[in-house]
């Protein structure tokens, strides 16, 4: 297993670490099996959607804080009760295939960070298994 260091800048920000994963599969050396990228904190989580065009993480960014806002009527004592809930939504870990030493995404597809009660230092674990 292999560690990913972030440190964010914001509150909500979502971090392209595709080249960062991808590294640690060619290091592994496994041609062909699964990639999993997992995310060990409460108020982050991990994502795959589209990398190509930057405004897509923004749109998300922003939509998330919409969609949840960070003041509401909530009783977690800590005030980061919205950052649980849009780490649920996203989610703590990704499966990805690797063929031929590359993980299988879509042409536009991108792993996304997902920092929802930044800014902080945060960690991502990778784990290549073959197979």
């Amino acid at each position: 297993m292999k560690r990913i260091s972030i440190k964010t800048g914001r509150r909500i920000e979502l971090v392209d670490i595709t080249s960062r994963v991808q590294e640690m599969v060619k290091e592994k050396g496994v041609a062909d099996g699964v990639c999993i990228v997992y995310v060990p904190h409460t108020t982050a989580g991990v994502t795959i959607n589209e990398g190509a065009d930057p405004s897509v993480a923004r749109d998300m960014e922003v939509c998330l804080a919409r969609l949840i806002p960070e003041k509401g009527d909530y009783k977690h004592l800590e005030g980061n009760s919205d950052a649980h809930m849009k780490a649920t939504l996203a989610g703590s870990s990704q499966t990805i295939f690797v063929e031929d030493g590359r993980l299988v995404l879509g042409t536009w597809q991108a792993i996304y960070f997902c920092e929802f009660d930044g800014p902080r230092s945060r960690e991502v674990l990778v784990k290549v298994i073959a197979g």
